[in-house]
């Protein structure tokens, strides 16, 4: 028997960030198809949906990102796995490029291209290598069960 129990997550914490994180994902993801989209086409529609979505996604990553910075550096910071921690910094880093690639966007139309359209596919690829490293922990830990 511990004399220091082990420190739990918040299941209303865990919920949240669920449910919030994959949002600003899905954005990043429509802005780089969109500024593919516009690169080849050069309609201003698709540079402007771009920025939009850049700037939802990073509304929508606020709150996923408090909550995975409680839970990794505060709370649970005793059990907090390099994995998670790891994670942290690739979305950090991520969230870091977006905001750069917001300031980006907001220039004129022909400007974006092809500053804007590296800095989406940077935020992807550090966003995706995070989710890969966190689903490959999980599954080695037999996080995932499919039936």
């Amino acid at each position: 028997m511990s004399l220091h129990p082990e420190p739990r997550r918040s299941i209303v914490a865990e919920s949240i960030y669920g449910l919030l994180n994959p949002i600003p994902f899905g954005c990043f993801v429509a802005a780089l198809i969109f500024d593919i989209i516009y690169s080849e086409t050069a309609v201003m529609l698709w540079d402007k949906g771009a920025a939009w979505l850049i700037v939802f996604g990073l509304l929508f990553a606020v709150v996923p990102r408090v909550v995975n910075l409680m839970q990794v550096w505060v709370t649970s910071r005793l059990t907090a796995t390099r994995t998670d921690k790891l994670d942290f910094w690739l979305n950090l880093f991520a969230i870091v490029v977006a905001i750069v690639n917001a300031f980006v966007h907001s220039r004129d139309a022909y400007a974006v291209v092809p500053t804007g359209l590296w800095l989406s596919v940077c935020t992807v690829i550090l966003l995706s290598i995070g989710n890969i490293v966190v689903a490959v922990e999980r599954a080695a830990r037999g996080g995932y069960v499919n039936e």
